[in-house]
């Protein structure tokens, strides 16, 4: 039986020098290999009492939608800025190299909620940072976000200090 990283694709040197990109395009592709990863990500929240599962776009989709669905869950989509049709409230944030914006619609989270995050990647931890002071502006709590890949040697963890994080995968560098 195949193990998930046998799913993912690595491309070196790609978008530049030095980077080693794991590409979640080869998992998705894969009938066997998405089922896996919904399933191994689904693994990581047995146990845990929870409400509402927000996703980020546009990978976290793939993810948090399957989970949601499967877990008798509602899907709140965490968007880029503009995306939404009502009010909204937003946050700007840094990138590695630029700035991003990302959107919630006003009523998705309750006061009280218990919020599940899921994405594909932790990388640096800064769109991930955004969701969750997103979830908190609306009273939610974040008690887990869930990732497929984690690239450990970007320290996106230590930036969700506080927080349960947890991977399906783990790479040591970036």
């Amino acid at each position: 039986m195949k193990g998930i990283e046998d799913y993912i694709i690595t491309i070196p040197d790609f978008p530049e020098e030095g980077v080693m990109f794991r590409d979640v395009t080869s998992v998705l592709q894969d009938e066997d290999g998405f089922r896996l990863a919904v399933d191994l990500m689904q693994k990581k929240l047995e146990g845990l009492e929870f409400d509402v599962i927000a996703g980020a776009e546009s990978r976290g989709f793939f993810f948090a939608a399957p989970l949601a669905y499967n877990l008798h869950k509602p899907f709140v989509p965490v968007r880029k800025k503009g995306k939404l049709p009502r009010e909204t409230v937003s946050i700007r944030y840094e990138l590695e190299y630029d700035v991003a914006e990302l959107e919630i619609h006003r009523d998705a989270i309750k006061p009280g909620q218990k919020v599940v995050l899921i994405d594909d990647l932790i990388a640096t931890g800064g769109t991930n940072e955004a969701m969750i002071k997103l979830v908190e502006s609306l009273g939610g709590e974040v008690i887990k976000a869930v990732f497929l890949m984690e690239l450990a040697g970007l320290h996106g963890r230590e930036r969700l200090k506080g927080y349960d994080v947890d991977a399906v995968i783990t790479y040591p560098g970036k």
